[in-house]
């Protein structure tokens, strides 16, 4: 896969929270995950080596902003970081909240569920994400 087919080159790929010229902050939508982000970077490269050192601390700077206002402002059990790109091979890292009452806790969210969906929960917290996005940006933006 290259740049002209990429699904990560055509589109911000969900809900962009900031976006700034090497990266982008995005709310990902995965059904059931509604604290589910992408840091992904902007230039086509499929490995974090592909990064030049400088790039690379811009990179995990973001990763660990959003990981750290996702625990400051949601109170997860578990913070899921995960930099897979099989499917999609364009660096992008996955920033996970995961709470013990979510449908696959403590199995990964591309698992099987471990119990039904909790809707209420999960209607309460896609609300709280929406500040959590602007606190998110505010913070990327410094």
């Amino acid at each position: 896969m290259d740049a002209d087919t990429c699904p990560l080159c055509e589109t911000d790929g969900g809900l962009l929270v900031f976006r700034n010229e090497q990266l982008r902050i995005i709310q990902a939508s995965e059904a059931g995950f509604p604290a589910f982000y992408r840091v992904v970077w902007n230039p086509h490269v499929a490995e974090f080596s592909d990064l030049s050192p400088a790039e690379r601390e811009t990179c995990m700077n973001a990763v660990v902003t959003v990981e750290r206002v996702l625990r400051a402002q949601l109170q997860p059990r578990k913070i899921n970081l995960a930099a897979l790109g099989n499917m999609v091979p364009h660096l992008h890292w996955h920033v996970i909240a995961r709470f013990d009452w979510d449908s696959h806790f403590p199995a990964p969210v591309w698992s099987a569920p471990q119990r039904p969906l909790e809707v209420e929960k999960l209607a309460l917290l896609a609300a709280r994400c929406r500040d959590v996005n602007r606190l998110m940006a505010e913070e990327l933006a410094r």
